[in-house]
């Protein structure tokens, strides 16, 4: 075996060993990870302050209105046409959140923020849904309360060869110390 694939192949064995969301032998670097560099990510103010603009926007949405634009996410996701996700991938959040990935140097995989209700404000790659409320990634940071951490399992991607997990933390207000929404990221186990 070439060195190169010496780190990966044993992250692999152990993957093999544990098998598809069972324990994640990582739990306690991702956890180190969530409430050191990632904390800092979530706190900074043009994090806070988009969460904050959009939950005055959706307060109000019903599970019907969410379900919708959920629906036509999806559906702009298989279209050339994509003006829902351009919106907000144009938006100065997604192009932070970007930028943050680069810098990461494969570390970092995906970042997305969420609202109160669970809707993207803001991300680094297109996300295969725009409502994330109905998932344990979400449901546990935002209902966790300050200091939630959500660790997924190990996972193997096809398309980078790399094994994974995703880190979920709750975004808190300075302010209020409240809960107003979540991010979650995609680490690359490999790069720790």
């Amino acid at each position: 075996m070439r060195p190169s694939l010496l780190p990966l192949a044993a992250v692999l064995m152990l993957v093999a060993c544990v098998g598809p969301g069972l324990a994640n032998g990582f739990s306690e670097d991702l956890r180190a990870l969530a409430t050191g560099r990632i904390a800092e990510i979530v706190s900074l103010p043009q994090v806070v302050e988009a969460v904050r603009a959009q939950n005055m926007e959706t307060a109000a949405f019903g599970q019907e209105r969410i379900d919708e634009l959920d629906r036509m996410w999806r559906a702009e996701a298989e279209s050339a046409e994509q003006p829902m996700i351009d919106a907000v991938m144009e938006r100065p959040l997604s192009l932070y959140l970007a930028e943050v990935q680069d810098a990461s140097r494969g570390l970092f995989t995906e970042i997305f923020v969420t609202d109160a209700r669970g809707l993207n404000v803001g991300q680094s790659r297109v996300t295969s849904d725009y409502w994330q409320g109905d998932e344990a990634m979400w449901q546990d940071t935002v209902l966790g309360g300050p200091g939630a951490i959500n660790i997924g399992a190990l996972v193997e991607d096809d398309s980078t060869l790399t094994v994974q997990s995703q880190v979920s933390v709750p975004v808190i207000d300075p302010e209020s110390g409240q809960v107003i929404g979540a991010a979650t990221f995609g680490v690359n186990v490999e790069r720790l």
